[in-house]
């Protein structure tokens, strides 16, 4: 944990350079906004562990960039965005057989998700190379993600109170009707992806994305149930900006 609160510090580190204007490459001062949206894919990494398939949800808002130096051939920025985004885990409820487990009440297979609905706030420092005003680049880009709690939905198909922990390989039922505790996220994220820059209508930008949470959902200190409740998100997502100045 401390090397990875370490590798945030330096993309924090990343971000406060970029934004400093450079003694050496080529100056820029661009700014671009435009819209967000995409699909992601998330579990939550607990300790004790939960058997988990990944929650499909949606993710989407407003976007922001600085394009500050391009130094050599790499295209310099600052990208931010404000999001709305669909989070949590689906719980893959087996036997030792891995097997559907059946509720006795209702004679369904079991089925558990829990989606988490967030405010998120990446800022990236993003790194491009390719053409800069007409063409496609790759680019790659990092940096601190937080969010902020809105409100949480379950969906069970049985009786929360007698689920059939009995015939369950994993017997952990506890994060199932425990609140949400820390209403505050922060981790690290990062992605690859391609733009095409168009002069007049702007840029296009799609992206493979990983986060991953150094806060925990639940409580972690000894005489709480999970030492760990982090989230992990995939995300595939599609941007549009405009440049205000250029």
């Amino acid at each position: 944990m401390n090397r990875i609160k370490q590798y945030a510090a330096t993309i924090l580190l990343m971000i406060t350079a970029l934004t400093a204007e450079a003694q050496i490459g080529q100056h820029r001062n661009d700014l671009s906004i435009g819209v967000n949206g995409g699909y992601m894919l998330s579990n939550i990494g607990f300790t004790p562990k939960v058997n988990q398939k990944m929650l499909g949800g949606i993710t989407g808002g407003v976007s922001f960039r600085y394009v500050c130096e391009k130094y050599f051939s790499t295209i310099c920025s600052v990208q931010a965005e404000v999001n709305y985004a669909q989070t949590g885990w689906k719980e893959d409820i087996l036997n030792l057989n891995d097997e559907p487990v059946i509720n006795p009440q209702t004679g369904m297979a079991e089925e558990y998700s829990r989606t988490i609905s967030y405010i998120q706030i990446p800022v990236f420092a993003h790194l491009a190379w390719g053409r800069e005003k007409q063409g496609f680049q790759f680019f790659f880009q990092a940096g601190p993600q937080f969010g902020i709690y809105l409100s949480d939905d379950v969906k069970a198909n049985y009786d929360l109170a007698t689920p059939n922990v009995d015939d369950r390989s994993n017997k952990n039922i506890a994060q199932e009707t425990m609140p949400i505790e820390n209403k505050f996220d922060y981790g690290i994220a990062a992605g690859l992806g391609m733009e095409y820059s168009h002069r007049k209508a702007g840029h296009f930008q799609i992206e493979g994305r990983y986060y991953y949470g150094l806060g925990n959902i639940y409580g972690d200190s000894k005489k709480d149930y999970f030492g760990k409740s982090n989230h992990g998100n995939i995300v595939m997502k599609l941007t549009y900006l405009f440049d205000l100045t250029h």
